[in-house]
């Protein structure tokens, strides 16, 4: 290892008097001209050929990429409107809902109403017809009753008066009897 470092130290010193700093960092003038010149060709023809097309496909996915927010945008805007939608057709629902509640409510209380109606008139009839049948019966008890009391108070006039008068006689006071009866 010792030889290699006083070789190298050794050829340094021997080529430094001879040639420059660059050339004893091993650096050759003309090949460093021809990679200059070969790298500037490499730029060009990366410039002109490859360059574009990347350019062109990063293009591409931008415009993708674009228009995807776009899309996301119009979405957005469309899930806004359609939820606005949707709040306003709820809010019409709950508004019919509520109208359909107060008419079913009105409707049941006029068919409570009607059937009380119905029930008060059946109930009148039927009060009507049971004063009528009172009536017919009052009527008929008040006939069989002077009937009877006629039947008695020709039977005590007929007691009473049994020497004394003949059947006209107990007819007129018999209808002299009932009229101040009444």
């Amino acid at each position: 290892m010792d030889n290699i470092i006083t070789n190298f130290a050794s050829s340094a010193a021997s080529s430094s008097e001879k040639k420059d700093i660059l050339a004893s960092l091993g650096i050759d003038w003309t090949l460093l001209g021809l990679q200059a010149v070969a790298f500037l060709i490499l730029v060009w023809i990366l410039g002109k050929f490859v360059y574009p097309v990347f350019m062109k496909i990063i293009d591409e996915r931008q415009a993708k990429l674009d228009e995807s927010v776009e899309a996301a945008d119009r979405a957005r805007q469309a899930a806004e409107e359609s939820e606005a939608k949707v709040a306003n057709e709820m809010k019409k629902a709950r508004a019919e809902a509520r109208d359909i509640v107060a008419t079913a409510k009105s409707e049941a209380g006029q068919l409570v109403e009607k059937a009380e109606k119905d029930a008060r008139t059946k109930a009148d009839h039927i009060i009507e017809d049971a004063r009528a049948e009172i009536d017919k019966s009052i009527l008929a008890a008040q006939k069989s009753l002077e009937k009877d009391t006629l039947a008695l108070v020709k039977k005590a006039a007929g007691y009473a008066t049994a020497n004394i008068a003949d059947d006209k006689f107990d007819a007129a006071l018999i209808e002299k009897s009932l009229k101040e009866a009444k």
